[in-house]
């Protein structure tokens, strides 16, 4: 097939966190520059015309490889080829990287709370590996919502993290799905909305003057916790216009 502009790399790692949650890593190309919260389309060379899709960088950018988490949809095109590759496999990956959601897009604030579900937790894992945001805030909090706990991604990396920055970086997981697990259970929106989540950590309720907030996962998430961000007088980022909000939608 022709690649046009794209990169051929190859895969040189795989991580299996569940059944269909996996993460990938492959060869970078030499040039290829990314921030934090940038994606990357990837596709495969079986395919006549690339079949592209998107996925977000979870590698920092100083690593000299490309790291993606996806989860396998069964009825899809391309996740259930990702998920068949193995070790020295080709991979399809577009010139550049794509997106605008980057932590720098928010106005200065005290506490940045990083709200993810399922694999929207990869722009995150990038954003903390890369490091700079614990420069520009008092506290980083992330809260990340899966079904079941063997779908929390990179788990022991941020359990890691939060014992290194004691104090600094807060990892609260939320498992909804699985009963008795002795995790947080209700919905990321829900628990904002009954100020359980700022009382789990000590804090006063989530508010704009002194807090900027991330949230990436599906619709039904984004548009819940955009809907609780509007009430509260949170400002979305537009272009060339800081805002306290950012929202990323995985589909």
């Amino acid at each position: 097939m022709d690649i046009g502009a794209s990169h051929l790399e190859t895969v040189i790692a795989f991580r299996r966190w569940s059944a269909r949650t996996l993460s990938i890593t492959t060869t970078r190309p030499s040039d290829y520059a990314f921030r934090p919260g940038h994606y990357a389309r990837v596709s495969l060379p079986c395919f006549e015309r690339p079949l592209w899709r998107p996925y977000s960088i979870v590698s920092s950018t100083d690593q000299p490889q490309l790291e993606f988490l996806f989860s396998i949809i069964p009825s899809g095109r391309l996740t259930p080829l990702l998920g068949e590759l193995t070790v020295e496999s080709v991979i399809l990956i577009d010139r550049n990287p794509m997106g605008f959601f980057l932590e720098e897009s928010l106005s200065p604030g005290e506490v940045l709370w990083l709200l993810a579900t399922g694999t929207g937790v990869g722009p995150y894992i990038s954003l903390l590996r890369e490091g700079g945001i614990f420069a520009k805030y008092q506290q980083v909090i992330l809260v990340y919502s899966v079904r079941a706990r063997a779908e929390l991604a990179y788990d022991d990396e941020l359990r890691a993290l939060q014992q290194q920055l004691d104090g600094r970086f807060h990892y609260l997981p939320v498992i909804t799905r699985e009963p008795g697990t002795g995790y947080l259970s209700e919905r990321i929106p829900a628990l904002i909305g009954s100020g359980r989540l700022a009382n789990e950590l000590g804090m006063t309720p989530i508010n704009p003057v002194r807090d900027r907030v991330m949230v990436c996962g599906n619709p039904e998430f984004t548009s819940g916790m955009r809907a609780l961000l509007n009430e509260r007088q949170f400002a979305p980022c537009r272009r060339g216009q800081a805002g306290t909000m950012l929202f990323e939608k995985y589909w």
